[in-house]
């Protein structure tokens, strides 16, 4: 089994947030040896429908777990909320157990007013594999067009990965969405889905959405707030700064994986190709998604941003650094990148004063520019995103 990232602690309650799928029962079962621990997995019918009945049950097992058993997992913690207010009870007893629990859902948590534990538990989410975890599995081009969940480097062949991410996102439709009833009606919902795959990466206009899909902007809204909460994507909010031109006040969004997103899109039958604008959003996905799951597994406490002006300049992403200045990073798919690219991302650094400018590219070379340095990608981020 290939190594996370994420380091939780052994003595203290978790709550372990991640997507379906992201390998959070595997990993946990590998730090928490089965030995030493009690597994509740409310995703199977017989434990959900057991705890449904009577949430108090739970306690009555925890009081009563031998000397030997350290920690009591609770998987999918969202299926059942009240299980939490259980939980919190028993953690105000201290009781010699710590809880260990996974939600791929703050959704319902938040919905139904669900006992957070107030700090009780520390809180860590775990994302799909990260090109450092993987080490020489890692695989630039099938990345970019299968994505990182776990289950993808078990397919032997390119149809076993089409139909596993094309079963990944009926699964999430049918088992996320509507069995949860976060929504009334699945058909517009589907279609949303399509659309704001489409629109990955790009700046969100809820009118011109609300249009395609047929449905309102209030809906469109509602449903991009079920992605976030599901964990299956993020918003990327534009960069304030007191600044003399007009910044751009309109987020972009951004889907949890690359090859989910293509999925959703009904993209998986068009192989990317190098030097198309399709392939160069996917690797710009790519370097976003490495960028924010080192900075979480790192605990960086890094802000991300991205900066457009009103005349159209941008840059990809702007990175918050506490205690250290602005990092402006433009990302490229090119393999040779020049100075002339670069023009718009040194002008705005310039602007901005007090801030650090880099490039992220395929370019093998490290390069400078006047105030821009051009990274070979992986070196790039390894040297900002991987603390020592």
């Amino acid at each position: 089994m290939l190594k996370r990232l994420i380091k939780l602690p052994m003595n203290h309650h978790v709550l372990l947030f991640g997507a379906r799928g992201v390998g959070k029962s595997t990993w946990l079962k590998y730090c928490f040896e089965d030995a030493k621990s009690l597994w509740i997995n409310l995703l199977k019918a017989s434990d959900e429908n057991r705890f449904f009945r009577n949430p108090d049950e739970l306690a009555v097992i925890a009081r009563a777990m031998q000397p030997n058993k350290l920690f009591l997992v609770i998987d999918e913690i969202q299926k059942l909320p009240k299980l939490l207010d259980v939980v919190h009870q028993l953690i105000e007893e201290k009781l010699p157990i710590y809880f260990i629990m996974t939600g791929s859902s703050a959704r319902k948590l938040k919905r139904e007013g669900a006992n957070l534990l107030a700090g009780r538990a520390f809180v860590y989410h775990l994302f799909p594999f990260s090109f450092v975890e993987l080490g020489e599995l890692f695989n630039l081009h099938e990345v970019l067009e299968w994505g990182a969940l776990p289950k993808i480097f078990e397919c032997q062949t390119g149809l076993e990965r089409r139909k596993f991410l094309q079963a990944y996102a009926n699964t999430y439709l049918k088992e996320e969405i509507w069995m949860e009833h976060l929504i009334k009606n699945l058909d517009p919902f589907r279609r949303f889905m399509e659309v704001a795959a489409q629109m990955n990466g790009k700046v969100i206009n809820f009118s011109s959405i609300a249009k395609d899909v047929g449905v309102t902007d209030q809906t469109v809204k509602e449903y991009f707030s079920i992605l976030e909460d599901t964990l299956i994507g993020f918003f990327l909010e534009p960069f304030h700064h007191s600044f003399r031109k007009r910044l751009s006040t309109k987020s972009k969004f951004y889907f949890f994986d690359t090859g989910v997103t293509r999925a959703l899109a009904n993209l998986l039958r068009l192989p990317l190709q190098e030097g198309t604008s399709a392939y160069g959003e996917a690797f710009e996905h790519f370097i976003i998604l490495e960028c924010m799951k080192l900075s979480s597994y790192y605990e960086l406490d890094y802000r991300f941003t991205y900066l457009s002006t009103q005349s159209g300049a941008e840059v990809d992403l702007v990175v918050e650094r506490p205690g250290n200045s602005p990092l402006f990073i433009e990302i490229k798919s090119a393999v040779s990148v020049d100075g002339d690219g670069l023009r718009t991302l040194a002008g705005l650094s310039q602007d901005f004063g007090a801030c650090e400018a880099i490039c992220l590219s395929r370019d093998p070379y490290p390069k400078h520019y006047g105030q821009v340095t051009v990274y070979p990608w992986r070196e790039g981020i390894l040297k900002y995103f991987v603390a020592e």
